[in-house]
Parts: structure tokens; sequence; C-alpha cells
């Protein structure tokens, strides 16, 4: 009866206090199923995971990322290496051709079209479009002009394919290459410049060069003076481009330096728009019209009267 008598109930008061004069103390909390049950307060993890999810990303982008860094890349000599520079979808070319032809004062092409996601899709197959278009309007404007003379023997010039072919891929390989190459090596000199990858910088030259498609379809008028304003106007928009996208990745170098860069890359620019307006197209309107030759008879006509 002794043991019966030590099971007693006792009377507890609040669950604070007691926790408050006994911390180490066990509870066990039995609730009302009709009860709403009350939270205690305490730190709030919810919010503090949700900041910090937002700021260091969740779980699903820590797991994708250390998968992407498990992923072996292919070797440069396989087909598996280059795919992944024309992993593009249509809208973002589209997006990039818009953008290149109405260029946004304050706007950067790279951080606003390219840096995302860089590829070589549409300047490969801009380049290989303008070759092409240079190519084929050059034959035309030459046909049109000497139509109607009778000497004239018209005779497709092929060779034009591969001239254009070789100015335009050089243009948009070689400069771009030595543009990164004197990027970097200033970025070695000056900190604080922005720098811009190979990739990134040939995908600028390559979009910047879309206008000229259309431009060089237009120079079969035979007017010198519309094609020469179509060549400004393209130069304009083009050049608008790459300036603007350039030049705050040099304006924080000497200023000599920054503006002498910026006006090179236009003057190359120009270089190219007339070089290839004055070779495949600027020809003499004037020049080729047909001219009388003296016949046998004419000549012996004129002998007796003389």
């Amino acid at each position: 009866m002794a043991a019966v008598d030590n099971l007693r109930f006792e009377e507890f008061g609040d669950a604070p206090t007691s926790l408050a004069t006994n911390p180490d103390a066990t509870t066990i909390s039995i609730e009302d199923p009709g009860e709403t049950p009350k939270h205690q307060p305490g730190p709030a993890r919810g919010s503090g995971r949700e900041e910090d999810d937002e700021l260091l990303g969740n779980d699903d982008s820590d797991k994708t990322e250390l998968l992407a860094g498990q992923k072996k890349s292919s070797p440069f000599w396989t087909f598996e290496y280059y795919q992944t520079f024309f992993d593009v979808d249509t809208y973002q070319v589209f997006d990039r051709i818009k953008g290149s032809l109405l260029p946004i004062p304050g706007k950067n092409f790279v951080r606003l079209y390219i840096r995302s996601n860089p590829d070589l899709y549409g300047p490969f197959w801009i380049c290989a479009t303008l070759v092409f278009a240079i190519a084929i309007s050059g034959n035309l404007s030459n046909f049109l002009i000497h139509l109607g003379e009778k000497t004239y023997h018209y005779v497709p010039e092929f060779r034009k394919v591969s001239i254009a072919a070789t100015i335009i891929y050089a243009y948009a390989w070689l400069v771009p290459l030595a543009l990164w190459g004197f990027l970097m090596w200033r970025n070695s000199k000056v900190m604080n410049i922005v720098s811009y990858s190979f990739l990134e910088i040939v995908c600028v030259y390559g979009y910047s060069l879309f206008i000229y498609i259309p431009t060089a379809i237009l120079w079969i008028i035979p007017q010198k003076a519309v094609r020469w304003i179509l060549v400004m106007i393209a130069l304009g928009i083009s050049g608008s481009v790459l300036a603007m996208t350039f030049w705050p990745a040099v304006r924080e170098d000497n200023r000599r330096i920054s503006m002498a860069t910026i006006v090179m890359i236009v003057l190359l620019h120009m270089l190219l728009s007339v070089g290839c307006l004055a070779y495949f197209f600027d020809a003499p309107e004037m020049d080729h019209l047909p001219t009388a030759t003296a016949t046998p008879n004419q000549t012996v006509a004129a002998a007796k009267f003389s």
C-alpha cells in the first residue's frame, strides 16, 4: 500500500513557468482534437530559409550546379564540343537580330542579348547569307549596268563568291580575335576594364553584319547616290552597335587609348562596307556605253570623198 500512496496526482502550474524553473525537463503536450494547435514562439526558420534560398539558391539549383560540375566536357575535336555553341532557339536569334537593327542608347548589347547564351549559329549563317547576297547582287548589278549594250556578253563571275567569303569571314573572326587580345592585355594593365569573352565578341560582330544583307540586295539599284546613302545608313546602325557595346569595356582606360580603340573599330567597319561596295558594285555607269565603230564600207566611202 505504500507504493500506492506514492502515486499521487499533483497539479502543475503553467508550462512556461515550469520550463523556466527547470529548462531540462521533458514535457508532453496533449491537445484537444477540436482545439486549434498553438505554435510556440521560436526562431522563424521558414522565413530565414526562404531568404537564404533567394540569395544562395534553393536545393534544386544546388543539385543542378553539382550535376553540371560533374559533367565531363567533350574534347575540342569532337562534334559534341561545338554543338554547345549552336544551342540557341529561333526566338533568341530573332531577338538578337532585332537588337542589332534597333540599338538602344545606354543599353549594352552583350549584357542585354548575348551574355546569357552566346552562340555561333547566328553569326555563321548571317555571314554565309551576306556572302551570297553580295556575290549574287554584284553579278546582277553588273548585268543591269551593261544591259542593252550590243557588244556586252554576260558571264557570271563565280569568283566573287570566294572573294566575298574570304573578306567577310576573315573580318568576322580575325578582327574579334585581335580586339579580344587587346582587351585582355589592357585588362591586365587596368583592373576596372569590363572583360568580354572571345565568343561574345564574335557574336556581336556577327549580328552587327545583318544590316548589310538587305543593304547588299538594294545595292542592285544602278545609282551611285542611292548606294552611298544605303551604305551610310547601314554603317551608322551597325557601327553604333559596336561603339555602344565596346565603349564600356575601354572607358576606364586612358582617354586617348579608349578613344583610339573605338575609332579603330569604326574605321575597320567602314573599310569593310566601303570596300565591298567599291569592289563588287561601284562600276562606272557611263563608261560602258556602246561606242560607234567604223565599218570597212564607211572607211572606203570616206576615202573617196577625200
